[in-house]
């Protein structure tokens, strides 16, 4: 063999024996244990990673609930048993809280709700309210293409065949994907306890509303009358329910809507 690739062979060889001793004396030096309670933590988390506790994944929240970077109430995903097992990892006290559901407030589907145009830019609700706000003359309704149900990492939102979406309850975790993802803000969290609502969100004049929506609210106050102003409330021409009132009740205050837009969500037991 020649002499000098023999030269070359060992040196390199011992090279690269002298860096794989430095780089174990480093890891045995610098090594860090990790906290054994992470690990059991993430076990726990949904790990669905929809981001709703506003970090990176499940991984790294439960890092930062064990360095006291974050708190346990804001991962809206966990259920209340995980919450009460990740307590007392940690020790410290949990509020369980009620459980938030999605709720779309607008009925303007397909052959609910006057057409303006005929749309055919790119298929997103973002897009469309950027041109002149999709198909529909609603500007306060939903615009039917479908951002919540792409946005939603539960399976927990689809469109109805009048493109108006529906929320699974039960699925529902309350992440808040799909308001984040709605860009004319027709959809909100409310308690799971709250089963009445007004499902419009037009506050133009009723003649105008009416004119765009077969079930948008005309400012009316059938509702308000029939129950003297104790849970529903007129504004800016739109009905409004104080949830105060009307929180477990399955039970219409009126059954006079002409527009039909007061409804019953949601069953009693589903608490």
């Amino acid at each position: 063999m020649n002499t000098a690739l023999l030269y070359s062979i060992l040196s390199m060889g011992g090279i690269g024996l002298l860096f794989s001793i430095l780089i174990a004396l480093a890891n045995k030096k610098l090594h860090v244990e990790e906290d054994p309670r992470i690990g059991q933590i993430s076990e726990l988390l949904p790990n669905a990673n929809c981001g709703a506790c506003g970090f990176a994944g499940c991984a790294n929240f439960a890092e930062a609930l064990v360095g006291g970077k974050a708190d346990l109430s804001s991962c809206p995903v966990t259920g209340n048993d995980a919450r009460e097992v990740i307590a007392r990892i940690l020790g410290v006290d949990v509020a369980t809280g009620e459980r938030q559901v999605a709720v779309v407030f607008c009925r303007g589907g397909d052959g609910i709700v006057a057409r303006q145009a005929e749309y055919r830019g790119v298929a997103t609700c973002s897009a469309a309210q950027i041109v002149g706000g999709g198909e529909r003359a609603c500007s306060y309704g939903c615009i039917g293409l479908g951002d919540c149900v792409v946005a939603c990492p539960f399976d927990a939102i689809h469109m109805n065949p009048e493109r108006i979406p529906v929320v699974d309850r039960a699925k529902c975790t309350g992440c808040g994907k799909c308001v984040t993802a709605c860009p004319r803000g027709v959809i909100e969290l409310h308690p799971i306890s709250h089963h009445v609502f007004v499902m419009c969100k037009n506050e133009d004049n009723p003649k105008v509303s009416r004119s765009v929506c077969k079930h948008a609210c005309l400012a009316c106050m059938i509702c308000e009358r029939a129950v003297n102003g104790q849970g529903f409330k007129v504004v800016n021409n739109l009905a409004r329910v104080d949830h105060a009132v009307y929180t477990k009740e399955l039970v219409l205050p009126t059954e006079k809507c002409p527009t039909k837009c007061i409804v019953i969500v949601g069953t009693a037991d589903e608490h």
